[in-house]
């Protein structure tokens, strides 16, 4: 008699897997299957809760290395030893039991990496040797999927590479972390920040893409310069042109008339010099990848990154959606076949009929050649019932419905317009006009319009020759900064080390970029960064805090403020993935780098100014009396000053950036005793123009004050 015993990742995916067999025995800690078809002599499924099993602490190796000392770096086991996690010792017992007592074991966690490495992991501790072992590869937790997958069960070569890929991912980071979080954290410290500076191969250059967005905006100098444009009445109507010229002054433009004989706003006769009419066409939406939901969810609803995976992953677990931390836009002929089947349903689902355009597989969508682990975020078979899709969550509901939509799209007709452009000749100069005239709504069709679009105007009817009446004029405009990344953006801009790019042509060109972090790691890198106070999310803006600019001040110049040099890293690790790198030489590059970095940064710290970070450090130190209450103290927090009084009703709070100027605790002190500060320089407009004022107190609210 075989005995089977299958390991899930977590309590709620054994139950799925058992949700398709009839089930004989259920304990909190598995699941016993009856005898059936796949598994004739039953089979038991356990599992994990996560992380069974993680790397020892420094101290578990060495007890020196429970102080923290820059004397004991760098800290370079010489063998990297595991330890089952705390309060996890009951279930891991019980699976070693398991593993013990069966003659098959079966890897069915999840199907990326890191499932290949919980796996492993809780294997090699349990101590369990040379037993056959098999792997469970499926996209989908549909109950006929889990049948087929466990009928067609792999063999765990390639599985036993994604685990050594994974644990020396693992090991990189711990070996990171520990040192150089301490290389920093004691440094800096000694300066007089008294901050844990969490260091990461990830987290740390996502840290500084931001600080650089930061300080472009910071050190923009807007500038004003100066365009011809023009107002046009035809016979059948007005429309208006802009001349290619932009100069930085207004002399300059008035130059370019006076030469031509131009009065400003005087009328003139034109001439229609050219009329061209292009049919354009915008394709359907690629199929959506982790990635690029959470770019959208985040532009419609701002949803966090993380909350979309958290999101998704309910929808997978409810069998309603695939697999979701993929890194593919494209599906196979299997899935197209199951999708065009069910046009019908998935068009009731989300209300919107339409005659299909493209019942064919087309390279867009559907390539096995680009599907390797997963494939795109589509809907599965099952078609849930109105009732069902009204009792999701709210934000379950909408992802999900996106993702019905954004598949729909592909058996939809492209986006049509007419694009009009006039040349209008004005005593030689030239002004261009651009008109678009939708013909076919197609795919748009499919999203709900939120907010009116502003419409382009339509354009009179001219022709070649036509004599129009001008009146032209100069414009001053101002140059803009750049614009802050929100939290979308950023898992885009991790995923291009940094070029943010929307234009999905370009995108496709960068395809083959290894990014920071993966599409499963990067929501919850922003969570990290985010946790240990180096960036904040306002509004879904982000923006760089005095820890996280005193990081980045500190890193500059290293490899750990490195996006692309990380991004190689991340290549290698995919190469021992394949079988075409080792652990070993890896391993030494970073133990390499680590001792370079103990070299050089202390004196790159000591060159740091960190005076701000430690002014907004948290601090329970009172400041000044609330204003308010006048019964609780202002004190500093994460992101603002507060009342201490908060509990008993106090709401009174105090931005600690306004304007994109930093408030010291003196500011705010002579704001709350005097009602009012002193002049302070440095705000700035959203234009990007620096000013100066006074804050003061406006029943209870801080307002500018220009008095």
């Amino acid at each position: 008699m075989t005995k089977i015993c299958i390991l899930a990742e977590k309590p709620s995916q054994a139950k799925a897997y058992a949700d398709a067999f009839k089930v004989a025995k259920k304990t909190k800690n598995y699941i016993e299957l009856q005898p059936s078809a796949i598994f004739p002599q039953g089979a038991t499924i356990t599992w994990g809760i996560g992380h069974l099993v993680e790397l020892k602490q420094p101290a578990d190796y060495k007890p020196e290395w429970k102080r923290w000392s820059l004397n004991q770096l760098p800290m370079i086991p010489e063998k990297y030893e595991f330890r089952v996690a705390k309060g996890k010792w009951d279930q891991f017992q019980e699976v070693k039991r398991l593993f013990k007592e069966a003659d098959l074991l079966i890897n069915a966690c999840d199907v990326d990496r890191e499932g290949s490495n919980i796996f492993y992991s809780i294997l090699r501790q349990t101590g369990v040797r040379n037993k056959p072992i098999q792997r469970l590869w499926i996209n989908s937790l549909e109950i006929e999927e889990i049948r087929k997958g466990f009928t067609n069960l792999r063999d765990n070569q390639k599985d036993l590479l994604l685990y050594r890929e994974a644990q020396t991912r693992q090991i990189s980071d711990w070996l990171v972390g520990m040192n150089a979080s301490r290389l920093y954290t004691m440094l800096l410290k000694a300066k007089g920040l008294n901050e844990t500076m969490s260091i990461g191969r990830v987290q740390s250059p996502t840290v500084y893409m931001i600080y650089k967005r930061h300080m472009e905006i910071e050190n923009f100098k807007p500038t004003n310069f100066y365009e011809l444009t023009g107002d046009f009445l035809a016979e059948k109507g007005p429309y208006k042109g802009k001349a290619s010229v932009k100069k930085d002054k207004r002399e300059e433009a008035e130059a370019i008339l006076m030469q031509a004989g131009i009065e400003e706003d005087e009328p003139l006769p034109g001439t229609i010099k050219d009329v061209k009419k292009a049919r354009k066409a915008i394709k359907p939406p690629k199929l959506h990848s982790l990635s690029t939901l959470q770019a959208k969810a985040n532009k419609i609803w701002k949803y966090s990154p993380a909350k979309v995976l958290e999101i998704v992953q309910s929808l997978y677990e409810k069998k309603l959606v695939s697999y979701p931390r993929s890194d593919c836009q494209f599906i196979t002929d299997a899935e197209f076949g199951y999708l065009v089947e069910r046009i019908p349903a998935y068009q009731k689902i989300i209300g919107q009929p339409f005659e299909v355009a493209n019942a064919r597989p087309q390279k867009r969508y559907v390539d096995s050649s680009k599907v390797e682990e997963h494939y795109a975020i589509i809907p599965t078979k099952t078609i849930p019932s109105e009732q069902k899709i009204a009792g999701l969550p709210p934000m379950e509901r909408n992802i999900y419905i996106e993702i019905v939509r954004n598949t729909m799209a592909m058996f939809h007709r492209d986006y049509l317009y007419e694009e009009t452009t006039i040349l209008t000749d004005v005593k030689s100069i030239e002004f261009k006009t651009t008109g678009k005239v939708e013909l076919d709504k197609g795919f748009q069709g499919l999203w709900p319009v939120a907010t009116k679009k502003k419409e382009e105007p339509l354009l009179p009817l001219v022709q070649i020759q036509d004599i129009v009446e001008s009146h032209i004029h100069i414009h001053e405009g101002t140059t803009q900064p750049p614009k802050p990344y929100t939290e979308g953006q950023l898992v885009q801009m991790m995923k291009t080390c940094g070029k943010l790019i929307e234009d999905e042509g370009e995108s496709d060109i960068l395809k083959e970029v290894e990014g920071l972090g993966t599409e499963a790691t990067r929501s919850g890198i922003i969570e990290t960064i985010k946790r240990h106070g180096y960036i904040e999310v306002v509004k879904n803006i982000v923006n760089i805090t005095d820890k996280g600019r005193v990081l980045c001040e500190t890193i500059e110049g290293s490899l750990l403020s490195s996006p692309s040099m990380t991004a190689k890293w991340e290549t290698y690790l995919r190469k021992i993935g394949n079988g075409n790198g080792s652990q070993e030489a890896f391993l030494g590059s970073v133990s390499k780098f680590l001792h370079h970095l103990i070299q050089v940064t202390p004196e790159k710290v000591a060159g740091t100014n960190i005076q701000a970070a430690i002014e907004s450090a948290p601090s329970n130190e009172p400041i000044v009396e609330c204003p308010i209450c006048h019964q609780g103290k202002i004190v500093a927090r994460k992101s603002f000053y507060g009342c201490s009084n908060y509990r008993a009703g106090c709401k009174f709070t105090v931005s600690k950036t306004i304007a994109s100027k930093k408030l010291s605790p003196n500011q705010v002190k002579d704001l709350c005793q005097n009602g009012v500060t002193k002049e302070m320089k440095g705000f700035k407009s959203k234009k990007g123009t620096s000013f100066s004022a006074k804050l003061k107190l406006d029943q209870g609210k801080v307002v500018f004050d220009f008095n």
